[in-house]
């Protein structure tokens, strides 16, 4: 099947009270691995890319490749969404290649660094909401700030610092028009999220549980939510590593996030953590060999055994065939009959 609208996974999800887990790509490894995932546990999925990931693989190899996963696994709803868009041109040089999904982050400024004003985002926001949905795409919106600096995007510190708030939230969702919000509650991009396992002094679930309640219609998304296993750790530092001791968002955490409207997941610390650790091992216990294969097929391996555990905690899997993929020409006319009525 072609690739999909995000708009339509998540709807989907919310009617089955699931998560679905966003992962990121920047080559043709990891997609495999998601897609080999998505198949065995026949799960819906969102393959996303950032700006840093666009320029590392180029936007025509990344795309080329993703065509290639729909034609090789048709039963798998598939989105290509952008992840962390810094300005109306990233998301739509993304819309003009064939992303079918975009996030314009106007949470910080184009720098990827700097907090915008509330105006800055809602108009810069809504400027990306009415082209995308001119095409039937979807727009992933965010109110308030992750902490961390990861593929260069992140406003630094812990996190805590731009706590989402409700009311900004619920005036954000209703002058944007965007299908899903992303949401500040204490996590962070990269590995170093937490220095020690997370409680409610520094994971706001609460402050996540009172926006669904105000905005129950909207599909929320949890950002830096790699729950950083100790087991992925320990293997990169048994092979030579140096990782420092922490933690990530715990996986009761996240469902408990979706039993409370979060319809949509990132992942990337972890898969990198996997495929970095297989690759280790392959160096330290077999240092003769060269061949890439020799270390990229337990790579791939490594990462597709943990999407494929986080579909399952997620609850995506085994609704890759629920429903009919509907056309983004078709998702156009619903966007303008929703606009007609408004």
């Amino acid at each position: 099947m072609p690739l999909v609208s995000m708009r339509q996974l998540l709807d989907e999800a919310a009617k089955g009270g699931y998560g679905v887990g966003a992962f990121n790509v920047n080559n043709m490894e990891q997609i495999q691995a998601i897609m080999e995932a998505a198949r065995e546990t026949k799960s819906p999925v969102i393959v996303q890319a950032s700006r840093g990931a666009r320029s590392y693989s180029q936007d025509k190899f990344l795309y080329h490749l993703m065509l290639a996963a729909t034609e090789l696994y048709p039963e798998i709803p598939t989105v290509l969404h952008l992840d962390h868009g810094n300005s109306f041109e990233t998301c739509k040089s993304a819309i003009e290649l064939g992303f079918t999904s975009v996030m314009m982050d106007g949470s910080l400024l184009e720098d990827g660094k700097t907090p915008s004003t509330f105006k800055q985002n809602v108009d810069v926001t809504r400027r990306v909401v009415e082209l995308a949905h001119s095409k039937g795409i979807t727009v992933e919106g965010e109110i308030g700030v992750l902490g961390g600096i990861e593929d260069g995007h992140g406003a630094g510190g812990s996190g805590l610092e731009h706590i989402t708030d409700p009311d900004q939230a619920v005036e954000f969702v209703e002058k944007t028009g965007v299908d899903a919000l992303a949401i500040a509650i204490g996590t962070s991009h990269g590995a170093y999220k937490f220095t020690k396992k997370p409680d409610g002094s520094v994971l706001k679930m609460d402050r996540l549980i009172e926006i669904h309640k105000r905005l129950p219609q909207t599909h929320l998304v949890m950002h830096g939510s790699s729950s950083v296993p100790k087991d992925l750790q320990d293997i990169i530092n048994q092979y030579g590593g140096k990782l420092k001791p922490t933690w990530g968002v715990p996986v009761e955490e996240i469902q408990l996030g979706i039993r409370n409207g979060v319809r949509k997941i990132n992942v990337d610390t972890d898969n990198r953590l996997a495929i970095t650790g297989a690759i280790r091992k392959v160096f330290m216990e077999t240092p003769e060999k060269f061949d890439p294969r020799d270390y990229m097929k337990p790579a791939r391996e490594a990462m597709k055994k943990v999407v494929a555990l986080r579909m399952t905690q997620f609850g995506q899997a085994g609704h890759a065939n629920d429903y009919a993929p509907i056309p983004l020409s078709e998702m156009k006319k619903r966007y303008e009959s929703a606009m007609a009525h408004a």
